[in-house]
């Protein structure tokens, strides 16, 4: 599934995005002291923010199956900033679908906040993406002939919120990411990273319960990267749960735990601040 999935595989248009969104009006140590065996015989609605139980996917190639994930376990808690890393073909990006509810497991149980999600059908899964998941992608994914407000309006939208209502949100998370002066600018009148940031500003609007950003700095130089990242710190510091998909190590020791992937399996999992 493509980063562009999430906004614009379901529009034709900007305009009509918007007139049919309108229209439709265990604490972190004791998680991560535990074997991922012994994750698998938890308690059967766990308290974790996120809990992956014993994940597989798995795709039917001609008549051969290929394995993505391959029994995956861990727990993230609320407030945590967790980097997932892996090389090309280790699973990872599997994974964030999966975290990101773009996708279901072939086998496993996945909770967000004591729901099954794993068991969810497809409405509620566009549900649950809406207000537990903040999405942040590489190639920004913005509409190019709306505004930052209107851009970052759009998941409340869907939500249902009232126009002055979220007029009012989308302004205060515009502020939030530094872009106050920016409210009326379409992409092409901003740089890359204030482009990022106006994603980053869309994907905290509705307070979802996860910021899961996909290679975050990957289009960007080495000074706005830096940037972004010290962003991130500053939302997790706030109180944000971050979990940041990359293949680069400088990104993922920017986070307080991470994840390796390799193969299709949690190679190491590990705390580093």
């Amino acid at each position: 599934m493509s980063d562009s999935t999430l906004l614009a595989a379901p529009v034709a248009s900007d305009d009509s995005m918007i007139e049919q969104g309108e229209q439709a009006g265990a604490s972190l140590s004791s998680a991560a002291g535990l074997g991922h065996a012994e994750l698998l015989v938890r308690d059967a609605v766990p308290a974790s923010l996120i809990s992956m139980r014993n994940i597989w996917k798995t795709y039917q190639m001609g008549s051969e199956q290929v394995h993505a994930l391959r029994g995956v376990a861990f727990d993230v808690q609320k407030g945590e900033y967790l980097a997932i890393i892996g090389p090309s073909g280790s699973g990872k990006s599997t994974l964030m679908n999966l975290i990101g509810c773009l996708d279901t497991p072939s086998q496993g149980e996945y909770w967000i906040n004591g729901k099954l999600v794993s068991a969810m059908e497809d409405d509620e899964l566009a549900r649950i993406r809406n207000m537990e998941v903040g999405f942040v992608f590489q190639t920004f994914n913005l509409l190019a002939r709306a505004t930052s407000l209107h851009n970052v309006e759009l998941p409340l939208i869907y939500a249902g919120i009232g126009s002055a209502e979220r007029h009012e949100k989308a302004e205060r998370a515009l502020a939030a990411v530094d872009l106050a002066d920016r409210m009326t600018h379409r992409p092409n009148e901003l740089s890359g990273g204030q482009r990022q940031r106006v994603a980053i500003a869309r994907a905290l609007v509705n307070h979802p319960s996860i910021l899961l950003a996909d290679e975050p700095t990957g289009a960007l130089d080495t000074k706005t990267s830096h940037e972004i990242m010290m962003l991130f710190e500053r939302l997790h510091a706030e109180g944000n749960t971050i979990i940041v998909v990359t293949h680069e190590p400088d990104i993922a020791k920017r986070a307080h735990r991470v994840i390796s992937i390799r193969d299709g399996e949690i190679d190491k999992d590990e705390r580093i601040k």
